[in-house]
C-alpha cells in the first residue's frame, strides 16, 4: 500500500525528492506557496526555474498550493524550504495537524534543508520541535548527505543519511527512498549530520572563491581539510559523534558542495572571487544561498562556544566586513604555527 507523502517546498531538492518517492510508487503531493508556480508545474508538467527544461514530473506526482490538501491524511511530512522559512512553515503545518488529530496515525516530521536558524542558531530539528508538540508527530527524521538536485534528477547514484534519534523511524525513512539509484544509511547523531550540512555550505564559498581568484587544487584541498577540522570542532562541542564528520554528512557533502558548479554557494564564492558584489550576485543566483546566512551564524556560534574557526571568521570577514579576499588570505597563512591535531583540546574531546 503507498504511503500519502507531503513534500513542502517545490525548489528544486524538494521537487526531484518529490519526483523520486512518486517514482517509488508513493502517494506524493508537492506543495508549493505560490499558486502560479503550482499552475505553470501543473501546465508544462516541469519545473524550469529551479531544474531547466529537460526534467519532467512524474505523472503520478500531485502539485498543489493547498497546504490543506498535501497534509490531509499525510503519514510523512517532508519539509524542503529554505532553513529561514521553516518556521513559518512549520507554524502553518500545526494547526492543519491539530484539526486532523484523531484522523490517522501521527505523521513522521522529516526535513532535508542545511543550514542553522537566524537569531536562534537552531538546527533544523530544534526548530520543528520547538514548533511542532510531540502530541503531534511521531518524531523527527533529518536526510542528508552527498547530493545536488540536478544529479539525482538524472538518476546519479547518491547515498546519503538518515538520522533520528528514533532509529527505527530513520529505518522507515530509509525504505521510503531507497532504490537502484537513491541509498541511505541509517545514523542516530542527528547534532553531526545536522551541523555538517549547514557548515559546509561556509566552507563551500570559500572553494568557490579560491577558484574565482584562480587558485589550484593544493589550496583547495588545505581549504576543505581545515575546514572539516572547523566544523568538526564546533560539532563535538555541541555534542556530536566525531566520527560522523568522517562520513557521507560531513567530509562527503563537503566534497561535493565544494567541487561542483551545481552548488550555489560555491558559484557565489566563485562570482565573489572573480570581484563581484555580495548582493549583485545574490540577486543574480535567483535562489537561496543558504551558507551567506549560515556564516553569520556559524561567526557567533564560534565566539559563543569559544570554538577556534579562523576560515569561518575569514568568511564572515569578506561577507559581513568587506574586507579585500587576498588580504583574509594572507592574514589566514601568516597566523601563528599550530599542530594538525590537539588532542589536548577539550573542544576536540567527545564526552
Amino acid at each position: 500500500m503507498p504511503t500519502k507523502i507531503a513534500v513542502l517546498g517545490a525548489g528544486s531538492w524538494g521537487t526531484v525528492l518529490a519526483n523520486l518517492l512518486t517514482e517509488n510508487g508513493h502517494d506524493v503531493y508537492l506543495w508549493s506557496h505560490s499558486p502560479e508556480q503550482v499552475a505553470t508545474m501543473k501546465q508544462t508538467h516541469k519545473n524550469e526555474h529551479y531544474l531547466g527544461a529537460e526534467f519532467t514530473l512524474h505523472d503520478a506526482l500531485h502539485v498543489t498550493a493547498d497546504l490543506g490538501q498535501a497534509l490531509d491524511q499525510a503519514t510523512v511530512i517532508l519539509f524542503v524550504v529554505p532553513t529561514n522559512a521553516i518556521r513559518s512553515v512549520a507554524e502553518q503545518v500545526k494547526p492543519i495537524l491539530q484539526a486532523h488529530r484523531g484522523r490517522g496515525e501521527q505523521p513522521i516530521i522529516v526535513h532535508a534543508a542545511k543550514g542553522l536558524e537566524r537569531g536562534s542558531e537552531l538546527r533544523i530539528s530544534q526548530v520543528l520541535a520547538d514548533v511542532l508538540p510531540s502530541d503531534l508527530i511521531q518524531g523527527i527524521v533529518v536526510i542528508s548527505g552527498p547530493s545536488h538536485a540536478e544529479d539525482v534528477a538524472t538518476h546519479d547514484i547518491t547515498t546519503l543519511t538518515a538520522a533520528s534519534e528514533d532509529l527505527p523511524l530513520a529505518k522507515k525513512v530509509q525504505q521510503l527512498f531507497m532504490n537502484d539509484y537513491f541509498r541511505l544509511y541509517t545514523n542516530t547523531d542527528v547534532i553531526g549530520v545536522e551541523i555538517g550540512a549547514a557548515l559546509k555550505n561556509v566552507i563551500a564559498i570559500g572553494a568557490g572563491a579560491l577558484h574565482g581568484l584562480g587558485y589550484g587544487d593544493n589550496t583547495k584541498a588545505a581549504l576543505m581539510t581545515r575546514g572539516l577540522a572547523e566544523i568538526s570542532r564546533v560539532g563535538v562541542k555541541l555534542g556530536a559523534e566525531p566520527l560522523t564528520f568522517i562520513g557521507l554528512s560531513g567530509v562527503g557533502d563537503l566534497i561535493v558542495t565544494c567541487t561542483s558548479v551545481h552548488s550555489r554557494n560555491w558559484r557565489a564564492g566563485n562570482a565573489l572571487g572573480q570581484g563581484e558584489k555580495l548582493a549583485d550576485v545574490l540577486k543574480n543566483m535567483g535562489m537561496v544561498v543558504e551558507g551567506v546566512s549560515t556564516t553569520k551564524v556559524a561567526h557567533h556560534m564560534a565566539s559563543e562556544l569559544g570554538v577556534d574557526m579562523p576560515i569561518t571568521d575569514a568568511i564572515y570577514q569578506v561577507l559581513y566586513e568587506n574586507a579585500p579576499i587576498r588580504a583574509v588570505i594572507t592574514d589566514l597563512m601568516q597566523r601563528s604555527g599550530k599542530p594538525e591535531f590537539d588532542f589536548d583540546n577539550a573542544s576536540l574531546q567527545k564526552h
